[in-house]
């Protein structure tokens, strides 16, 4: 079992990575809360790993930290939430987001992440309030996020819609929200424009 990586960041998407481990490349997939602190392909990586082992494939799930893949696990222990749906829920709300949301009972924010219907919301609350209350710790505010070299339009607006996507937003609201997030002003970073699109998509 797989728990934990470091190597060289080999390539990055929004939702994956191929870190180099000693010559052997490990593709895993990651939420946007991991994605946005990562530095750029060449530099040195670390996450926490959680191995899913399937009949027919073995998947990595990394974190930037052990209390993102502890949020995760725990999120997986909810009847009919996955992978892919833990993975979005940690993409649309930074850790401290989604505990809060969860222990103060936010069906109305928790159901406006892809995939999260008000029945799975009512589940998660019901079953993770105290659970989750133990990963709650003080001082664990997410920090700022150093801005990202900008990259050309074509490619930024290409990767930023495609990390959308992903989290299961339909291609033209997400257009909709890039366009507003770019007329808005702000830094001109995947990493940026993100936030910002995901920030007007929850706000219906």
């Amino acid at each position: 079992m797989i728990a934990y990586l470091s190597g060289k960041l080999l390539a990055r998407q929004a939702a994956s990575v191929i870190v180099d481990v000693n010559g052997v490349g490990y593709e895993v997939s990651i939420p946007l809360s991991t994605f946005y602190d990562l530095e750029e392909p060449g530099a040195a990586v670390q996450l926490s790993i959680y191995t899913q082992v399937r009949e027919d494939a073995i998947q990595l799930y990394g974190f930037n930290t052990p209390r993102e893949r502890e949020i995760f696990v725990t999120l997986l222990t909810v009847n009919g939430v996955g992978p892919k749906l833990a993975l979005a829920m940690l993409s649309g709300l930074s850790p401290d987001e989604l505990i809060g949301a969860i222990r103060g009972g936010d069906l109305a924010r928790l159901t406006r992440l892809p995939g999260v219907g008000r029945k799975t919301a009512e589940r998660i609350v019901l079953e993770l309030r105290d659970k989750i209350a133990t990963l709650a710790t003080p001082g664990s505010a997410e920090t700022s996020i150093a801005a990202a070299p900008a990259t050309p339009a074509e490619a930024l607006r290409e990767d930023t819609l495609s990390a959308l996507v992903n989290l299961g937003y339909q291609k033209a609201a997400a257009e909709k929200a890039f366009q507003q997030a770019r007329s808005e002003g702000g830094p001109d970073t995947v990493q940026a424009l993100i936030r910002r699109s995901l920030q007007l998509l929850a706000k219906g």
